[in-house]
């Protein structure tokens, strides 16, 4: 989940496009971080002294780390300590970005300090295998503190996101929660939630053909049309999603929420407020929406 918020980060400071964004993620997986990018992260080379070892690479036959040693920048212990982090998914995604030009050794070096600098961020937090830094970063983003009850809207985003990397991808960014008076739907898969302390319509919606693309990633298998098939598919995401989140209100609020049965609803309006919070795609944007 790094990722996607390191990329939502990228985004709104203007320093990729979401088309740049987009293409990066989807090379990422198939990205391997370099030894310099890889330095970078850990502090232990300045982008200026990346670039000069790339361009010593360009006339001698030697690797990276080679390079990096022989000149100073590195220890061959640090060499082998950072080829163990090279599956950093966030990194791998700042390579896909300087791989395609989006960015430099220098602008991501930049930005990379920064945004752990804004949100305290270690390497060791990247590590961490339980979630509890990653659930604190998108209660920063995703606060809700207009709402009555912020903490259960934080929630519901929290876990939608671990579900779209669960049964999606992870090849999404994120976009910031919009507060808008009422919705116009296209392919909305919509399911409402009943319970006596809290209550709610949660709705995703998309252009026909992310709904096609959004239900045979879910389904997997590949579909061809907006019909009952993927129509079954994306409520069923809803309501597995909603289940969970159901369950989860149970737990830790205490308060038993009963789901309606997901419909599905088409070029019409939702009355509002509801909150917005969209996700992109490569296969385009899914728009979640849940009412206030």
């Amino acid at each position: 989940m790094f990722t996607q918020l390191f990329g939502n980060y990228l985004l709104n400071r203007g320093l990729v496009t979401s088309s740049q964004l987009s293409a990066a993620l989807s090379a990422a997986k198939q990205t391997r971080a370099k030894l310099g990018v890889l330095a970078i992260n850990a502090g232990y080379m300045n982008a200026a002294q990346v670039d000069e070892v790339h361009n010593e690479q360009q006339r001698i036959d030697k690797r990276f780390g080679d390079i990096a040693v022989d000149k100073g920048y590195l220890s061959p212990g640090q060499v082998e300590e950072l080829l163990t982090k090279q599956g950093h998914a966030h990194l791998q995604l700042g390579q896909a970005l300087v791989d395609n030009g989006a960015m430099t050794n220098s602008s991501f070096a930049e930005a990379l300090s920064s945004y752990k600098s804004e949100n305290s961020l270690t390497d060791v937090d990247f590590d961490d295998k339980t979630g509890n830094k990653v659930d604190e970063l998108i209660g920063k983003l995703y606060s809700f503190a207009d709402a009555e009850n912020s903490s259960v809207y934080t929630e519901y985003v929290s876990l939608l996101f671990k579900n779209l990397i669960r049964f999606i991808g992870d090849d999404f960014t994120p976009l910031a929660p919009e507060k808008i008076p009422s919705a116009r739907v296209s392919f909305c898969a919509k399911q409402d939630l009943k319970g006596l302390g809290f209550s709610c319509s949660t709705m995703m919606d998309t252009s026909e053909q992310a709904f096609i693309a959004f239900a045979s990633r879910f389904a997997g298998e590949q579909f061809t049309d907006a019909d009952e098939m993927t129509e079954a598919a994306n409520l069923e995401f809803m309501n597995l999603h909603n289940g969970l989140y159901a369950v989860n209100l149970s737990n830790d609020e205490g308060q038993e929420i009963t789901l309606l049965p997901p419909t599905c609803e088409k070029d019409t309006v939702v009355g509002g407020p509801v909150y917005r919070i969209s996700v992109v795609y490569p296969f385009g944007t899914a728009a979640f929406y849940i009412t206030v």
